[in-house]
């Protein structure tokens, strides 16, 4: 990166407030990135509250022409407008996604939802589905409990990387701290290794 007009992205998505672990790499990912880029510019959402799920009005306007929505389909799609332009505007996106019952929190799939839009964030093709998310980097940070990642039970890492790259995210790292309760000093001091890494590799 190293332009002082890098925009970050950073989501949350754990329930957990001052004990997340996904929130606290996160937020050493995002401090070490910024250093490594001064003056770049953080833009922080918090997930975790909640999102609204897809209804089929939201269904019904997202198809719909833009030139042709009633105000009522503009108003079902405004929060959706809202989050794509913000990722739009990134140019790198941190997601702290801790492992809920093998897969991500629902409240990240909620946020996943909004922003996989046709026509906006993806398009498809006769040689299939195209990202239109292009030129920019992604983070996930992957917290576990007890499940490895890369596992057969692991359905965070393959579906963050699959949908990040089914919008055009194909340039995605991944700070690992699995099984953080089986050991989490030595876990925890592995996953800000992963993220000294990463940050050496993006100030390069």
């Amino acid at each position: 990166m190293n332009q002082s007009n890098t925009r970050i992205l950073k989501i949350d998505s754990s329930a957990r407030a001052e004990s997340s672990m996904s929130r606290k790499l996160a937020q050493q990912l995002t401090e070490q990135l910024v250093a490594a880029n001064p003056g770049a510019e953080v833009v922080s959402r918090d997930v975790s509250g909640g999102l609204p799920f897809v209804t089929e009005e939201w269904i019904g306007a997202s198809y719909t022409p833009a030139d042709q929505r009633t105000e009522a389909q503009n108003q079902a799609l405004a929060l959706s407008d809202s989050l794509i332009e913000e990722l739009q505007a990134a140019d790198t996106l941190i997601i702290a996604a801790p492992m809920y019952n093998f897969s991500v929190p629902a409240t990240l799939k909620a946020y996943i939802d909004q922003i996989c839009r046709a026509q906006v964030t993806f398009r498809y093709t006769e040689q299939g589905p195209v990202g239109l998310l292009e030129n920019k980097k992604a983070y996930v940070v992957a917290v576990t409990g007890g499940t490895p990642v890369n596992s057969a039970a692991d359905f965070v890492s393959a579906y963050m990387r699959q949908v990040l790259g089914f919008i055009g995210i194909k340039d995605v790292t991944f700070i690992n701290a699995d099984r953080i309760m089986v050991d989490p000093e030595s876990i925890l001091a592995d996953a800000q290794q992963q993220i000294a890494a990463a940050t050496e590799v993006a100030a390069a």
